[in-house]
């Protein structure tokens, strides 16, 4: 099929702005179609990166293609602001390409991260058009993932790096225009290249190139809980209305594991379609938000078959449009409902649901002689219910903060992001590490993981992080997820309740989830504390308004960990007993 190729064609909104797309569609005849609209510049798609498929792969494959700039982006008219206007703009362009002469009248969506968000923000609408979305990376709910966390802390790191790098595309769109100064744009360009001295600022809502720019910035430091302004832009109620069946496509270490996981189990309840509820599919592998996602880091390589392109990613995607805008009911034989990658083994797996139906939940109970600072303590993990009481005590300086080594954060610089060696973090005296003794036999770990604790602080708020890790025979400590939970928010994202000093409660952090087995001559470990900074804002332990406090109004915190027959603080991890398969 031979097609031609449209640069910057002008899509008309339905508010008389124009946005601009490139568009590959066939010379005769009628094919289904893939948008792709992303707010960094549409000309980015033809890098080819093994988390999203070939364009050359798609137009051989019979496809027309239109990518698109975000309102207010790059060639597009009208003022960005983020997920303002995704829905109508999402839903106009669908319309928009179902009515050209080229088209057959049906529509796919794919991409990553943002252009995973307006993919949802468009199926949401009940676009008629739109049969199939394959979201890659991205949440439905803006506040827990990404700008802030399922716990309630900032999630500083890549907050100031994001809006740096938007906030100078729009400085660079305004200089054309003759709004803005040359000089403003080079405050942001270098803001961009320094983006890590961002996060030393304080208060944080004062960093002075990102507030002197305004904008939506004023508003997310406005917000700090789940209010009716992040309520807005959460599309979880609005599952109902979509028609179009998911490829939900996620990475253990990508900073969005969590929302991927959620959106896919409550599309597969709440979707507004027999299609589309039985029509999602999952597949996660041990990736982070980089979309080259090969899986190879500097502590850890999870093997030769790891990466988006050994697993055939963009053909798996393929095979999906393939299915529901072909009609191709047989595009799909051999693919499970739910594919991942289980680490540890360094296999893929396939599932037929989420979380496991052979799932046993075990408790991991946190027990310790009193002293189980840093990893060489003497805190213990165990499943046995400890018969003695105790506690844990460490100080938590919001001046000093535990730095980020690892995690589902940004690939901005090496150690910052995925499995990282925790020892350098894990001899620290604010960090407190309860392990199980040396495994006998292998133990996997599948599914959504949490930590309950029983707490009690000098302060009246306080943070609390914990961190599953895999300790190696030679000592080698792998992260594999995590979670941070602001006290305040202990009762839920919507309301702050400050503590009580010295009152003890009951708290669970999130951890999001895994797939890990753990080898015989291993250790399970869950690292607690405070802190996990830059990734997070360090709370200032104050009660107050924590994006307005400078670093003379912070104040130290004694911190508890109590555990025990009163206080059964305990790690609860998803086990499944597959001995034939490890």
């Amino acid at each position: 099929m031979q097609h031609l190729y449209e640069i910057d064609v002008q899509v008309p909104m339905r508010d008389g702005v124009a946005l601009a797309a490139n568009v590959w569609h066939p010379v005769e005849g009628k094919a289904p179609a893939l948008l792709v609209r992303l707010p960094y510049g549409k000309d980015l798609l033809g890098i080819s990166f093994a988390s999203m498929p070939n364009l050359g792969t798609l137009l051989e494959a019979g496809y027309a293609l239109v990518v698109q700039d975000c309102r207010g982006t790059h060639r597009s008219e009208g003022e960005f602001v983020p997920h303002l206007a995704d829905r109508n703009d999402g839903e106009d362009t669908v319309a928009w390409i179902a009515d050209q002469p080229w088209s057959d009248g049906t529509v796919g969506m794919y991409g990553a991260s943002y252009g995973g968000m307006v993919q949802w923000e468009t199926a949401v609408t009940g676009a008629p058009a739109l049969k199939a979305i394959a979201p890659t990376f991205t949440s439905i709910d803006n506040y827990e993932a990404p700008w802030y966390s399922a716990g309630g802390a900032l999630s500083l790191s890549l907050v100031t790096l994001w809006n740096a790098m938007m906030y100078a595309a729009d400085a660079q769109r305004s200089l054309a225009a003759g709004e803005d100064t040359l000089s403003q744009l080079q405050e942001l360009g270098q803001a961009v290249l320094s983006h890590e001295s961002l996060n030393d600022v304080l208060p944080t809502a004062e960093v002075p190139v990102l507030a002197a720019y305004g904008k939506w910035w004023d508003d997310w430091m406005s917000h700090p809980s789940h209010d009716g302004y992040w309520d807005a832009m959460e599309l979880t109620s609005e599952l109902k209305n979509v028609t179009a069946p998911a490829l939900n496509i996620g990475g253990w270490y990508d900073l969005y594991i969590g929302q991927t996981l959620r959106t896919y189990t409550t599309a597969c309840r709440q979707a507004g379609s027999a299609q589309a509820r039985e029509g999602q599919r999952l597949i996660i592998g041990p990736w982070d938000h980089d979309p080259s996602s090969t899986g190879v880091y500097r502590d850890r390589s999870f093997g030769p078959l790891a990466s988006a392109q050994m697993v055939g990613l963009g053909d798996l995607q393929l095979k999906f449009f393939d299915r529901w805008l072909r009609g191709d009911t047989t595009a799909l034989d051999g693919l499970a409902p739910v594919k991942i990658f289980v680490m540890g083994i360094d296999q893929w797996r396939d599932e037929q649901e989420w979380p496991l139906p052979d799932t046993r939940w075990t408790d991991f109970h946190l027990t310790s002689a009193g002293h189980a600072n840093t990893a060489d303590g003497d805190g213990v993990l165990t499943t046995e219910a400890p018969a003695g009481a105790g506690h844990e005590t460490y100080l938590y300086d919001p001046r000093r903060p535990v730095p980020s080594a690892g995690g589902a954060s940004m690939p901005t610089t090496p150690g910052f992001c995925g499995p990282v060696d925790q020892r350098t973090v894990a001899g620290r005296e604010d960090v407190l590490c309860f392990a199980t003794p040396v495994l006998d036999e292998a133990v996997e770990v599948t599914g959504p993981v949490s930590l309950t604790l029983f707490v009690s602080s000098s302060a009246v708020d306080t943070d609390f992080t914990a961190k599953l890790v895999d300790v190696f025979p030679d000592g080698k400590a792998i992260n594999l997820c995590d979670g941070i939970l602001r006290a305040r928010y202990r009762g839920g994202l919507a309301t702050e309740e400050l503590m009580e000093p010295g009152t003890v409660y009951e708290i669970t952090i999130d951890m999001t989830a895994t797939s890990n087995v753990f080898l015989p001559g291993h250790r399970i470990r869950v690292d607690v504390s405070s802190s996990n900074f830059p990734r997070y804002d360090r709370n200032t332990n104050t009660g107050g308004v924590i994006a307005r406090e400078s670093e003379e109004q912070m104040i130290p915190a004694v911190n508890h960990i109590h555990h025990g027959p009163s206080h059964p603080s305990r790690l609860v991890l998803p086990i499944i007993d597959r001995k034939d398969q490890q």
